[in-house]
């Protein structure tokens, strides 16, 4: 004979929910910040794109990024709290003014890196791109960034403007790398794709992580802000949040998704 243990649960008036201090399982989707395309003037014409955001996940059946595969169960109880915060994208560089690096997204101890700028072309206001959670694309100027293993990819190598690294791929010439692709929230979306290269300002899409574009003749366009997501079962009682964060929930199948869009602060789980 066997025996299978089950979660306890108690009667609320209205619905069976987890009693205080039973276990169940977190899955989480944490992307930070894209890097921002760098700027490019007329005598040197193209810069590289951003690099998306860090993309970390432990959703069941879904890859994490840079190749990686999920990452382990998240363990937790009612009455856990963790600290979030979602990463600001980065700003778009100029003729004089470098791209910036993307924020990094931090949840329950795990920390997406924000996506590294993309190169600037060669001139008086020279500016390298950066590594981070994807590196953005090199030009004439420099070498593109490395990606964080476990979270994206290297950003592409070209004189002429690389794209930004993605978390599914690393950066093409002049796309930005792939995304990833994630049905968390019921939908399949694909976030932390790289920023093409000589593209102009073209932004990153907000709470994607994608990269912004690198300059043709003109400024580059600025990183989309990260994202966090997480899931807990249904019938665990509801989440709470400090008033720094912006957050809406749903139910989707048999879980309640949580998707924090902007903001930092704590959550509670229920």
């Amino acid at each position: 004979m066997s025996y299978q243990l089950t979660a306890a649960k108690i009667w609320d008036g209205s619905a069976w929910v987890y009693s205080v201090g039973t276990a169940y399982n977190l899955e989480y989707l944490v992307v930070a910040g894209g890097g921002g395309g760098n700027g490019a003037n007329v005598n040197y014409t193209n810069a590289g794109g951003g690099g998306a955001g860090g993309y970390r996940s432990n959703i069941t059946g879904e890859p994490s990024g840079g190749g990686a595969s999920a990452e382990l169960p998240l363990l937790v109880i009612p009455g856990d709290q963790f600290t979030v915060t979602v990463g600001a994208g980065g700003n778009g560089g100029t003729y004089a003014v470098n791209a910036g690096r993307g924020g990094d997204s931090i949840f329950a101890g795990i920390t997406s890196l924000g996506g590294g700028r993309g190169a600037k072309n060669r001139n008086v206001y020279s500016g390298s791109s950066e590594s981070g959670g994807s590196g953005g694309g090199g030009s004439r100027s420099a070498n593109a960034g490395q990606g964080e293993p476990g979270q994206g990819f290297a950003g592409g190598n070209d004189y002429n403007g690389g794209g930004g690294g993605g978390a599914g791929q690393v950066g093409q010439i002049p796309a930005g790398g792939a995304g990833v692709s994630s049905s968390i929230t019921g939908s399949a979306i694909v976030r932390a794709t790289g920023g093409r290269a000589r593209g102009g300002i073209i932004n990153g899409v907000a709470n994607t992580g994608d990269g912004g574009a690198g300059a043709t003749n003109s400024s580059g366009g600025a990183g989309g802000s990260g994202i966090v997501i997480f899931s807990v079962p249904a019938n665990a009682a509801a989440a709470t949040f400090t008033a720094g964060l912006t957050y809406t929930s749903a139910t989707v199948g048999s879980k309640t998704v949580y998707t924090i869009t902007a903001g930092t602060g704590t959550v509670t789980l229920g």
